[in-house]
């Protein structure tokens, strides 16, 4: 395939593709929540969404008269098999989307209407002892679970509604209005749940949420199939168990893709450290220096907007924007007094330095050589060592000069006492649209005010 020959060549591109903070960090905070304790704010969280499907399924169980006969075996074929599909999850930011469509479509059409959201949430439960026993899972963490089953409340309604029709006699809208009802039961449980535990808004939400239901309207339909054969022939629902199998296949290895992505954000966050350290161990000032830029660095771009990799290439700039400066002599480093020209323009080459030392480590620290390379040029064009100006120096690397420029102003140098916090930010004013980027000495302001 033209394709395949297309990544063959370029293993590092395929690996730096992998590399998403935006997906992978939600992704790793989703799996340590779930191997800890359950805090009180998701305990409420699991309670008041527990509490609400609770509140709705029990009373349409006990007053519904479901036309349909009640199978025991069927129940508890249904509720096993959805036990495996709710175990076949896909990461979905900090959630999971699991395969469970495939069965779920089928018991509302071969189940009582009023019981299905039960069924659900003992399928969910059952699902959850399997985790458990993998140490998937903590215990208390598997009870507040229950509030997952709201999704099938709406569908459950919709159907009885609509006096249960077989699958072959639903009308197109019936289905339609179905898979809308569980979506919108879907929306209400988990958004309260992430806005109570998490602190997380339903309009940021939304975005995850919108993932999982892409999964479950891509299974809706080959649920509905199924429910069409069973209703023809018993125990043809079991039809989609090699489907679950499959795409437990798929869970597992995206699963493995993700686990490599984080372990190689992790090495190269590792190695920005190591590099950190070294220039720390070869000049005290210039490591201590480095730390105190990472942190105003990471907030202006906070305060800016940056996205996750903007915040992440922020943050390794910050760390190594001096690496240069190992090469660099260190009696011009630590040298108490002015530089002259010559060692100046020594200096200076540390810039170009420490982009050649990144693009020989690689990836993602190769990536943002040309970050660091241009953390001295100046919005007015006269820094080196190309002499860029206004935008066409990346928006990372203007972040980065601003607030290196405030932390060298306010750091003691070997030759001289650093300024006052207020005099520094004076001077950064003042050269706003000559040395520095206003709208970044603006976003920087606003951080050292808040802060």
């Amino acid at each position: 395939m033209a394709g395949s020959d297309a990544w063959a060549g370029e293993p590092s591109a395929r690996r730096e593709a992998d590399l998403d903070p935006a997906r992978d960090q939600p992704i790793e905070d989703g799996r340590a929540r779930r191997r800890e304790r359950l805090g009180n704010r998701e305990f409420w969280a699991s309670a008041a969404t527990g509490g609400l499907f609770l509140v709705v399924a029990l009373p349409f169980a006990l007053a519904y008269q479901s036309p349909t006969a009640l199978s025991p075996f069927l129940l508890l074929a249904l509720v096993g098999m959805y036990a495996l599909a709710y175990n076949v999850e896909f990461e979905v930011g900090p959630g999971l989307a699991p395969a469970s469509e495939l069965v779920f479509v089928p018991m509302l059409f071969l189940l009582p209407a009023d019981f299905v959201p039960l069924a659900v949430a003992a399928g969910i439960m059952l699902g959850n002892v399997l985790e458990l026993s993998r140490g998937g899972i903590r215990l208390e963490r598997m009870l507040g679970r229950l509030g997952e089953a709201s999704h099938s409340l709406g569908p459950a309604l919709v159907l009885a509604a609509a006096g249960e029709p077989a699958p072959a006699e639903a009308a197109v809208w019936v289905l339609v209005a179905a898979l809308a009802a569980q979506f919108a039961a879907d929306f209400v449980s988990a958004t309260t749940y992430t806005r109570i535990a998490l602190g997380i808004s339903p309009r940021v939400f939304i975005k995850d949420l919108s993932v999982a239901w892409s999964v479950d309207g891509a299974l809706a339909p080959i649920g509905l199939l199924a429910a069409f054969a069973a209703v023809q022939r018993d125990g043809a629902f079991l039809l989609v168990l090699p489907l679950v199998a499959l795409l437990r296949t798929f869970a597992r290895e995206r699963r493995a893709r993700v686990d490599h992505a984080l372990e190689l954000s992790h090495a190269y966050r590792g190695t920005a450290l190591l590099l950190g350290d070294v220039v720390e161990a070869d000049d005290a000032y210039t490591g201590s220096h480095s730390r105190d830029v990472v942190s105003l660095s990471v907030a202006v771009a906070d305060e800016l907007g940056l996205d996750a990799r903007g915040r992440r290439d922020t943050e390794f700039v910050a760390l190594l924007h001096d690496v240069g400066k190992i090469r660099i002599p260190n009696e011009i480093i630590n040298k108490p007094g002015p530089l002259t020209p010559e060692e100046r323009a020594v200096v200076e080459t540390h810039t170009v330095v420490g982009e050649e030392m990144l693009e020989r480590v690689g990836g993602v620290l190769g990536n943002v050589g040309h970050l660091v390379r241009s953390c001295h040029e100046r919005f007015d064009g006269a820094g080196y060592p190309d002499r860029l100006a206004g935008e066409q120096i990346p928006l990372v690397a203007r972040i980065i000069c601003a607030c290196d420029a405030y932390s060298a102003m306010t750091t003691d140098r070997p030759y001289r006492a650093g300024r006052p916090p207020e005099e520094a930010f004076a001077e950064l004013q003042r050269c706003a649209g000559t040395h520095f980027d206003p709208v970044v000495v603006g976003a920087l302001e606003r951080v050292l005010a808040a802060g």
